[in-house]
């Protein structure tokens, strides 16, 4: 399978690359700085370039969106991911975008979400969580052929088990209480979603 990894120098889209090629894909890995990636395809380009994008989409089978913004950038997250589905859909192909725990509903309490659960978002990270709740919202009123998945509320480099629970729309946390999962797993359930898509449009991951 042909795989466009759109943020791929970042730590989830480094990850899904890896996990890409170790699986025998062909991956093309793009940044904004066009760093090379053992294995990969690598090209410089920015996912608001529409034109580029469309250029690149039109010989993949399968896109995966992991832009996030820098800090006090949130704003611009509904600009790119409008971006990257207007260019998915012109090219006719689907996009599974890696997005944030903050729309998922919290276990205790389903008529909250987890960007309103001091428990789960730190005051510091409430704008990003924030910010990926208006990026479902964008998805949600998109035309293209999409799938917005949702991490847990730790999300950081570690051990590759290849071992993972799938949910739905809950945030999904261990018997310690916390949501956790290594990005080098998230990259499995990333590609475990890719090669047999499961028809969900928002679903979740945890260890």
């Amino acid at each position: 399978m042909k795989i466009t990894v759109i943020g791929a120098t970042g730590m989830a889209g480094s990850r899904i690359t890896a996990e890409a090629l170790r699986r025998g894909h062909h991956v093309t890995a793009v940044s904004r700085s066009g760093a090379p990636l053992p294995g990969a395809t690598s090209v410089r380009a920015d996912v608001t370039d529409g034109e580029r994008m469309r250029d690149l989409f039109a010989g993949t089978d399968v896109i995966v969106g992991t832009t996030r913004p820098a800090p006090g950038q949130e704003h611009v997250v509904g600009e790119t991911t409008t971006a990257l589905l207007d260019a998915a859909a012109a090219a006719g192909r689907r996009v599974l975008v890696v997005g944030g725990a903050g729309p998922l509903r919290t276990p205790a309490d389903p008529e909250r979400l987890v960007v309103d659960d001091p428990a789960y978002v730190a005051a510091k990270w409430r704008t990003i969580a924030a910010a990926s709740v208006a990026q479902l919202e964008v998805c949600r009123t998109h035309q293209a052929d999409w799938t917005y998945l949702s991490p847990p509320a730790v999300l950081e480099p570690g051990e590759r088990t290849g071992h993972y629970r799938r949910g739905g729309t809950t945030l999904l946390v261990g018997t310690d209480g916390v949501s956790r999962i290594s990005a080098e797993d998230f990259a499995v359930a990333v590609l475990d979603e890719l090669e047999n898509p499961s028809g969900a449009k928002h679903f979740t991951v945890a260890s």
